[in-house]
């Protein structure tokens, strides 16, 4: 799914992709035979591969505190699941703070809130009642730029505003929006004075930029900060102190009437152990290596001490 904007993405998806779901999955994802509710916990997912792990992750660490746990994967976009999550059919999703916040206010983000504390709390104003989020993880993702080991040891680059003074002799690859973008090159001259010699225009942090990234076609790219090919290739994420990005830290979001004790200490050991590093590395075993969503998360929890 091109996430970042995955905001983007989960915004155009339709009820149409619900169908398609349904018609090559055998049934309709939510239907359980079961409402949500009781002592049961019905944790969904949203259509990609990075949710359906993250899905697994809670409801094993859930399992582990003896909770009672269903899971319903790949359900659909985020117009989809959000309507199974209001209605009572699903209470937990994994989401991204940013994300949730642009789909929860359509008139839209102000750019001043983009750092991650500002974006939780004016996640809290608009969540729908009856509903809450637990504290989020330091695990985001999220815009970037991107560089190879190579080009980050010649120009010195750890944060965007190494760019500043060398972007000129550097290309950049993202998606054709990202040139007209706040969180995109417009910001990024805006707050941090980087100009690029060149910009091609490739996709939303999707095949076309990793691949014209690792064939050196560009020197610096738009990938999103848990993709596969980050940890892969052994590339450079820029920080960005001055978070012209939004903000995309992972989230448990939860129906307050569902949220216990042990629920609630499951989840929280989840995002503890959760860091942008260690989950682009565990979404690498399941898109690189395909190892099977629940395997990896077992054996995420197991490397971090959560039950």
């Amino acid at each position: 799914m091109s996430r970042r904007t995955r905001t983007t993405a989960y915004l155009l998806a339709t009820i149409a992709v619900a169908g398609s779901l349904t018609a090559c999955g055998g049934g309709d994802p939510l239907d359980s035979g079961s409402e949500a509710g009781g002592d049961t916990i019905v944790v969904g997912s949203a259509n990609f591969p990075e949710s359906e792990l993250l899905m697994q992750m809670y409801a094993q660490a859930l399992e582990g505190e003896g909770v009672e746990v269903k899971t319903k994967p790949n359900i659909g976009s985020r117009e989809v699941y959000m309507e199974a999550f209001k209605s009572g059919d699903i209470d937990l999703l994994p989401e991204y703070n940013g994300a949730l916040l642009a789909y929860l206010k359509p008139d839209g983000v102000p750019e001043s809130v983009s750092a991650p504390e500002d974006v939780y709390e004016a996640l809290q104003e608009v969540l729908p009642d009856g509903t809450e989020t637990l504290p989020q993880s330091e695990a985001e993702d999220k815009d970037t730029l991107t560089v190879s080991k190579e080009t980050a040891t010649k120009h010195s680059l750890k944060s965007i505003e190494d760019l500043a003074p060398v972007a000129e002799e550097l290309t950049l690859g993202a998606g054709p929006e990202f040139k007209e973008r706040y969180q995109g090159m417009v910001g990024l001259e805006k707050v941090y004075g980087v100009t690029f010699k060149e910009f091609k225009p490739l996709d939303s942090g999707g095949p076309l930029t990793t691949a014209a990234l690792k064939k050196g076609d560009v020197d610096v790219a738009n990938v999103f900060s848990t993709d596969s090919a980050i940890p892969t290739n052994g590339w450079v994420v820029l920080e960005d102190p001055k978070n012209v990005f939004l903000s995309q830290n992972v989230v448990p979001l939860i129906r307050s009437e569902a949220l216990t004790d042990d629920a609630e200490n499951a989840l929280n050991a989840v995002s503890e152990a959760l860091t942008t590093e260690n989950l682009a590395e565990a979404l690498a075993k399941v898109q690189v290596d395909k190892a099977d969503p629940a395997t990896v998360a077992k054996e995420f929890l197991t490397d971090n001490g959560v039950s």
